[in-house]
């Protein structure tokens, strides 16, 4: 099935708008509560499930294994109750979220994007909890319906992947490796983080560098 980024990213709302409403309150409370979650995806793109392993939100990888969503194995401390989207995620601990904040303000520096975290002022999820809003800024110029373009994707893929050459036994094919290159929800070549065009661009480079053995043969 093509993939459909529209489709995607309507479901992607709902899920916020489940997971985020505080329960038992006003319709003037919940409208109050929807224009806050509207407004965060105005500002952070669309809900996702997963991020490529080259976005800079899950750039520090503290364990041997693939991590493609924010959690301490990455550097985050103290998350709960958390909704991700293309550009930045939505935290709701109980704690006030100092933890957070300190261990996004520890993030080593990235050399494309900067990584912040702030208290949202509103409550979303339970009136106790306390939103955090983690946002990744990018410093080059990205497009303008806020996708990645090539330019940073392709050099970011290839600067994470290189890493293993020198280890790997075996070359994994663009089927295998597309969830961790293309984030979730995807399609064969495209997500809510690249384009089509941007996808193919990515594959292409991939099929060369997997063709050249320098994983290993072609698993």
């Amino acid at each position: 099935m093509a993939f459909r980024a529209d489709e995607s990213a309507a479901n992607g709302f709902e899920k916020l708008v489940r997971n985020m409403t505080i329960r038992n309150v006003t319709p003037e409370q919940r409208a109050a509560c929807l224009a806050v979650l509207e407004g965060l995806v105005e500002e952070l793109g669309p809900v996702v499930d997963s991020y490529p392993t080259w976005h800079p939100l899950v750039a520090v990888q503290l364990k041997p294994y693939v991590v493609t969503t924010p959690s301490p194995d990455c550097g985050y401390i103290g998350l709960d109750h958390t909704v991700f989207f293309m550009n930045g995620f939505i935290t709701c601990p109980y704690n006030g979220g100092q933890d957070v904040i300190d261990s996004v303000n520890a993030l080593p520096h990235h050399q494309v994007a900067h990584i912040s975290a702030r208290r949202l002022g509103e409550p979303l999820y339970h009136k106790d909890a306390t939103a955090i809003v983690v946002k990744c800024e990018w410093h080059k110029d990205i497009e303008d319906n806020r996708t990645i373009p090539a330019n940073i994707a392709v050099p970011l893929m290839l600067q994470r992947e290189l890493k293993h050459w020198e280890r790997a036994q075996v070359a994994e094919t663009w089927d295998t490796m597309s969830p961790h290159f293309l984030g979730r929800p995807h399609g064969k070549r495209s997500s809510l983080f690249v384009t089509q065009e941007t996808g193919l661009a990515m594959k292409r480079v991939w099929d060369a560098l997997i063709r050249t053995g320098t994983f290993g043969p072609v698993f």
